[in-house]
């Protein structure tokens, strides 16, 4: 069943054309991924899909029993109202029986009589399997401010509350639903963002979704969109699969435009000797001859940000830090932390929130003191600061005068140096859109922008904050090849593990009460390990030490699902199966139980969570346990 069809659909932003005469259908079950630069037309394309935009030409269909759910990058709210009517503002009343059963366990009084009669109400809906869910996405998304205004949350939490809002609305009996999300990764670290992807993937939901992270789109989606020059190009596949289809297409574009001018160098020939009187015959070779024209001045624009510097050198002494202390009345970051800096060292850092990373980023650079101990930066050392904050600016300014702020002009590795308006164009801000105000800026542009001025004077240590928030992906990958190739030394903190693998040699673990502790390998090797400890297979790690080379690689999907191989159905295949109808009925039937007993108005507040804890557990034992059964049951002929 198509969802939506969309035919030779076309829109533009003023004089500037997004897209043009593009045509696509999005089908029940689909997971598609929609890739593009900043400016190109990401955002608006979704927004009219959703209903929240219009279309200039074309003709857009969408299906009358699908309901379209748009998560944005700016979500909006009832500011005045508190987290939990915002999260539960659909009108629908097992919405109702959620928002009034959220509301009284969260109050301090705990109303038996009413957190009773709000019992009966779910269990008279029969909404328990759909209560566990919506426990499910509060805890994992960590929102625990439930009665907070919203006007007073944090960017992040504001993310988090849309995140949450969006997948809770669309369990409300909707049977046919379109996802679509604008980077909901962003502001999330990497346990919740590999949560959701367990989450989408489980949910039988159809999805389109723009992202910069490629292993939560490797994992989740099944096709790629890529918005290129005002045209729609679809990639079935991973992402790798989708570079190489992508360099083919363009190389076989370019072969078409050079027989294109060979045939309009011909034609131009024949134009140039016919007398003005021209035959039916030689009018018609005369109208194809503007069409080979058009072919052949085509261009392809592949236009990337170009990143080149002169490094400033680095001295023999970077960094060292001596048992170093830091805290926040209770709160421990750093207890006795040694470490000494080496050139070209590449550490990423990673741990919960609150747990110390931007403190230490800023007692590194001189801009917060530690308790005790000591912190010796080498003289040659200048430092880059890529941080969340963005870009700093007092007032609105042009961009042309931001850069000349810092430097009128800038040293290349060759010995040469540019203007501030070429660096500027080297960062895809052509000469025109130079005197644009900061303010006039998208998402993308601003982070670019902030990214040249660091750039701009030649750190020889660059501290990467979320660097990958708001990058379009040809741009983040501009940024990882300069980087890979970057000479100086590296600290970055980020939640896109594609990103992390690539570039770090290893980590720095800020495991809480000031333990850091310095792991020796990416991202994806710690999780491994992680996930083994996780399961009490610890010993088993540690006995076989991985070298770097053995290390997996960004091109790897990390966590990807296991694909049953067609097999013969085993002995022990048969008694696994056997074993899971047993366990499935077992825990069906402490499901209902567990339905019974919270139905008791003599329960306290202790007791209810306890049993409203386990209800989550056995909906989640519940759903892997069954999908198992199915993989086995694939191979009972």
């Amino acid at each position: 069943m198509h969802y939506v069809s969309a035919d030779k659909i076309s829109k533009s932003y003023g004089i500037k054309p997004l897209f043009t005469n593009i045509t696509f259908h999005i089908s029940e079950g689909d997971k598609i991924a929609l890739i593009a630069r900043n400016g190109s037309g990401k955002s608006t394309l979704l927004k009219i899909l959703a209903g929240k935009d219009t279309l200039d030409d074309g003709t857009l269909w969408v299906h009358k029993d699908v309901t379209v759910a748009l998560f944005e990058q700016e979500p909006q709210f009832a500011e005045e109202l508190s987290v939990l009517d915002n999260i539960f503002h659909y009108k629908h009343p097992v919405a109702e029986a959620m928002r009034n059963y959220e509301k009284l366990i969260a109050s301090e009084s705990k109303d038996p009589d009413a957190l009773s009669a709000a019992l009966a109400k779910i269990d008279e809906l029969g909404a328990w399997d759909f209560e566990a869910k919506v426990h499910q996405i509060l805890s994992k998304l960590n929102i625990n401010f439930l009665d907070q205004k919203v006007k007073t949350l944090s960017g992040g939490q504001r993310k988090r509350v849309a995140l949450a809002q969006v997948l809770i609305d669309i369990g409300f009996e909707h049977k046919h639903v379109l996802l679509i999300m604008d980077e909901p990764t962003n502001h999330l670290d990497v346990a919740m963002v590999e949560w959701l992807e367990s989450y989408l993937n489980q949910q039988k939901v159809t999805l389109l979704m723009v992202t910069h992270d490629r292993y939560f789109l490797e994992d989740v989606c099944d096709v790629i969109w890529e918005l290129d020059n005002e045209q729609l190009y679809s990639y079935p596949g991973d992402y790798q699969g989708y570079l190489e289809k992508k360099a083919a297409r363009i190389e076989n574009t370019l072969a078409n435009i050079d027989k294109a001018r060979n045939q309009f160098r011909k034609e131009l020939e024949w134009m140039r000797k016919q007398p003005k009187a021209r035959t039916t015959k030689s009018k018609s070779r005369q109208d194809n001859f503007y069409e080979i024209e058009t072919k052949a001045k085509q261009k392809v624009e592949d236009n990337q940000v170009e990143l080149q510097m002169k490094m400033n050198r680095l001295g023999g002494k970077i960094a060292e830090l001596k048992k170093v202390y830091k805290s926040y009345g209770d709160k421990v970051i750093l207890k006795g932390f040694d470490y000494t800096f080496k050139k070209g060292e590449r550490i990423g850092i990673i741990g919960q929130n609150g747990a110390g990373k931007s403190t230490f980023l800023h007692m590194l650079q001189g801009q917060e003191a530690q308790d005790s101990g000591k912190i010796n930066i080498g003289e040659t050392v200048v430092f880059g600061n890529f941080s969340q904050q963005g870009l700093e600016i007092k007032e609105d300014m042009r961009i042309i005068e931001f850069v000349k702020n810092i430097a009128e002009n800038f040293p290349l590795a060759d010995g040469s140096t540019i203007s501030a308006s070429q660096f500027l164009t080297l960062f895809l801000f052509p000469p025109e859109q130079q005197y644009t105000y900061l303010s006039k800026l998208s998402g993308g542009e601003k982070k670019r922008l902030q990214l040249l001025a660091v750039l701009f004077r030649n750190p020889n240590f660059l501290i990467l904050d979320e660097p990958t928030n708001d990058l379009d992906l040809p741009t983040l990958s501009v940024l990882e090849n300069f980087l890979s190739e970057y000479p100086g030394c590296l600290l970055i903190v980020s939640h896109d593990r594609y990103f992390m693998d690539r570039l770090v040699d290893h980590l720095f673990v800020f495991e809480g009460d000031g333990v850091v502790r310095d792991f020796p390998g990416n991202y994806s090797s710690y999780r491994i390990e992680e996930r083994a400890k996780e399961k009490g297979k610890s010993a088993a790690i540690t006995g076989t030490k991985k070298t770097e080379a053995e290390a997996p690689k960004p091109e790897v999907k990390i966590a990807a699902p296991v694909v049953a191989e067609k097999k013969k159905f085993s002995f022990k295949d048969k008694r696994e199966y056997d074993q899971l109808e047993k366990e499935i009925a077992a825990l069906e039937a402490e499901k209902t139980t567990i339905t019974e007993k919270m139905m008791d108005p003599n329960l306290n507040y202790d007791q209810m969570q306890q049993l409203s804890n386990r209800m989550v557990s056995i909906t989640k034992l519940l759903e892997d346990k069954e999908m198992r059964w199915l993989e086995l049951s694939e191979y009972i002929s």
